[in-house]
């Protein structure tokens, strides 16, 4: 059995492949691909494997892009860093996801469920339209202003300008690039599920910030990064070390 795996960061790309050869040593990767641009030269040029292995963020877009461009005819199993509205999407058209980090349990699970499926499916074209145009939809849903309460009015805020939301007293602290600051009575789970995930990023429990925002990033203790902005925070942005990997991955696939 034949095996592509689509993903940019060689690390990923490895330790997937490791994982592969544990659970199915009959499976052989036969390429490995880091951006659109080598999906689509090798999907244009090579017979179709028999099963792919595909990350959703790429370094130079998101992975979709190759499906516009060329037709993959084998079953597909995406690998993503969580995406609620990604997640839903999979789900409903029982295409199949690892999430990241992938664990030999989630793959052997994803692997099964491929047998099982390629005994009596031929193609997979149709679910992945469906799942992309749902995609698409929950895509073009997310908050583009926010209209704050203020004494008798409210107040536009533009969620371009939103440099980094902070909790504080539970309530959500939004402070913009040009330093004015709006509260808002949500929680920042609440919040998160409003604004387009590309764009911002759950750093941890007291922290979103604008991917405009990052001025550098840290390496921190025990595999933590520090996370540095363009304008003044109130205490230091600590990533986790199990959410390190997913912190890069995003900041570098935009």
């Amino acid at each position: 059995m034949k095996a592509v795996i689509v993903e940019d960061e060689i690390i990923a790309a490895q330790n997937l492949q490791r994982l592969i050869a544990q659970v199915n040593r009959h499976i052989e990767i036969i390429a490995i691909l880091k951006s659109i641009e080598d999906g689509i030269e090798w999907f244009s040029l090579n017979p179709n494997p028999d099963l792919v292995f595909m990350d959703i963020h790429l370094s130079d877009g998101a992975s979709f892009s190759i499906f516009e461009k060329v037709k993959i005819h084998a079953p597909i199993i995406f690998t993503t860093a969580y995406d609620e509205y990604a997640l839903k999407a999979f789900e409903v058209n029982s295409i199949d996801y690892l999430l990241k980090p992938i664990n030999r349990k989630d793959l052997e699970r994803a692997i099964h469920k491929f047998s099982q499926l390629n005994k009596t499916q031929t193609g997979n074209e149709d679910l992945i339209a469906n799942m992309l145009s749902m995609f698409q939809k929950e895509k073009t849903g997310y908050k583009t202003n926010f209209l704050i309460p203020h004494k008798d009015k409210f107040i536009p805020l533009y969620v371009n300008d939103i440099a980094y939301i902070y909790s504080e007293n539970k309530m959500a602290k939004m402070v913009t690039f040009d330093k004015r600051t709006f509260y808002e009575s949500a929680s920042l789970d609440e919040i998160q599920r409003q604004i387009d995930p590309a764009r911002f990023f759950r750093a941890n429990r007291q922290f979103i910030i604008s991917h405009k925002a990052i001025k550098d990033i840290a390496v921190w203790f025990d595999g933590k990064l520090s996370v540095n902005l363009i304008v003044e925070i109130p205490e230091k942005i600590i990533v986790s070390r199990l959410r390190a990997s997913e912190l890069k991955e995003w900041y570098s696939g935009k």
